[in-house]
């Protein structure tokens, strides 16, 4: 058999279900490649092997039908988990140690899976970068000189490099498809509600949603399928506010791949108003060669005309504002957050709450005008990113304004997908000449998780790229 690091997950899903090997080995051969590469990729904030081994131990007498058996995966430090410490990126959190899990890691321990630590992420999750002042910046697999993505970036890091075979993360703005995308991964941003345990409802303007990275679409399917159902199917959550569509499985969509489809094409962005967006020709190639693959697979396609949208970015930049007002630091410790950070949070603090509920307002009509304009596509396909991931250590990290702005030259195309609740998946379409993967994001009707997979598994077959892997995962 391969090196367990070499197979997909799908693949060692299967391994472990046939007695091949054990979850106490799996998590042993994951946590040794964890010790080897981390130091080099920044992936894991905190990583717990003693307790990981003891969990696999436990995952051993628990019935192997749970959908996630015996999978070793990381919780994004941005997620309580009751005995080890959260940082959340940032000097304010050292320290802490919870007491209580969050939803999403006690679904994933119902699931079956084994959790080696804390993947990084940047302070209090506001950037679309990892790099911090607690640790070292989490680097892009392919190109170590480049970042990995933000702010699920140890994830994508973890995932690419072959110390996990997937992870889950959570997105605000972009945060699962921008590293998946810097990554050369499959990330998925499921429909707000559609994620019992990370559903966006309890976030500001319900932008942040729990989704997974993954090397293919099926092994992002199976991800999803496990946190929305723990327990496997029939999911059963009285509690919780159920996406429109069909609540899965997901892996068969994303294993069959069949279906034909009208899809929209977009390059425009509700950013271009007020920012000096450029799509650069190498992060264009990866939408281009999506297209061109799907009309071969005989899926119809239509250019979308540009609908400016003069007044998005006052309005989300408030909303995001406002969000990270709620960040529980005050007094002294302020001064501990970074400048992007504090810049945030002191002018959402200072920020009228008149001015908050407007922009949520103007943002639910935006909302709905985005649908309908997307509602004769089955998917919308755009850009993943604006450019190939940046250099580590290229963003200003003094000047909290101009920070943001930068981020938004990077990833202009992922914020609203949050703000209109759609599912929306990002997968590598093609390299450049130096070997670094650039993808397409596709962007789904509310509760459409099931056409975007069978979508994405064509792209992969008729593209060849599932196959690829980072250099790192030969290391």
């Amino acid at each position: 058999m391969s090196e367990l690091h070499d197979l997909t997950a799908l693949e060692l899903h299967g391994a472990l279900q046939r007695g091949e090997t054990s979850p106490v080995d799996v998590a042993g051969h994951f946590l040794a490649r964890t010790e080897r590469l981390n130091p080099v990729y920044g992936a894991f904030a905190t990583v717990t092997p003693e307790l990981a081994l003891e969990r696999a131990r436990e995952v051993e007498r628990m019935p192997k039908a749970l959908p996630l058996w015996g999978m070793p995966l990381g919780d994004k430090d941005l997620n309580d988990r009751a005995g080890v410490p959260s940082g959340y990126g940032s000097r304010a959190s050292a320290g802490f140690v919870p007491e209580v899990s969050d939803d999403l890691v006690r679904a994933v321990d119902a699931a079956g899976a084994v959790s080696l630590g804390k993947t990084a992420t940047p302070e209090f999750g506001q950037p679309c970068y990892t790099e911090t002042r607690v640790g070292p910046p989490a680097r892009d697999p392919w190109d170590a000189s480049r970042g990995a993505g933000g702010s699920s970036g140890g994830a994508a890091a973890a995932v690419a490099a072959g110390m996990l075979p997937f992870a889950p993360g959570s997105d605000g703005g972009g945060s699962i498809r921008i590293p998946a995308a810097s990554c050369g991964l499959v990330g998925v941003k499921p429909s707000r509600g559609r994620v019992p345990a990370g559903s966006g409802l309890g976030s500001p303007g319900g932008l942040v949603v729990a989704g997974p990275l993954a090397h293919t679409a099926a092994d992002a399917a199976l991800l999803l399928d496990g946190l929305i159902a723990p327990g496997g199917y029939p999911a059963r959550h009285p509690y919780a506010v159920r996406a429109p569509g069909g609540d899965g499985p997901f892996l068969g969509a994303a294993i069959r791949g069949e279906g034909r489809f009208q899809l929209g094409v977009c390059t425009a962005s509700p950013w271009d108003d007020v920012a000096d967006i450029r799509l650069e020709p190498e992060a264009r190639a990866g939408l281009d060669a999506a297209v061109r693959a799907a009309v071969a697979a005989g899926h119809g396609m239509e250019e979308l005309a540009p609908a400016p949208e003069p007044g998005y970015a006052e309005a989300f930049i408030a909303l995001w504002q406002g969000s990270a007002a709620a960040i529980p630091v005050d007094g002294e410790r302020l001064g501990l957050l970074e400048p992007l950070t504090r810049w945030l949070l002191e002018t959402g603090r200072a920020r009228p709450v008149r001015r908050f509920a407007e922009a949520q307002a103007w943002l639910a009509g935006f909302e709905r005008r985005t649908i309908e304009r997307f509602a004769p596509y089955d998917a919308v396909l755009t850009p993943a990113l604006a450019s190939l991931p940046p250099a580590v250590g290229s963003w200003d990290l003094e000047d909290g304004a101009r920070n943001f702005a930068q981020q938004v030259r990077f990833t202009p195309y992922t914020s609203f997908v949050n703000v209109c609740g759609l599912p929306a998946i990002t997968l590598p379409t093609a390299f450049t000449e130096s070997g670094h993967p650039v993808g397409v994001q596709l962007i789904g009707r509310p509760g459409g998780e099931a056409t975007l997979f069978a979508i994405a598994a064509q792209l992969e077959r008729r593209l060849g790229v599932a196959g690829r892997r980072a250099p790192a995962l030969a290391e």
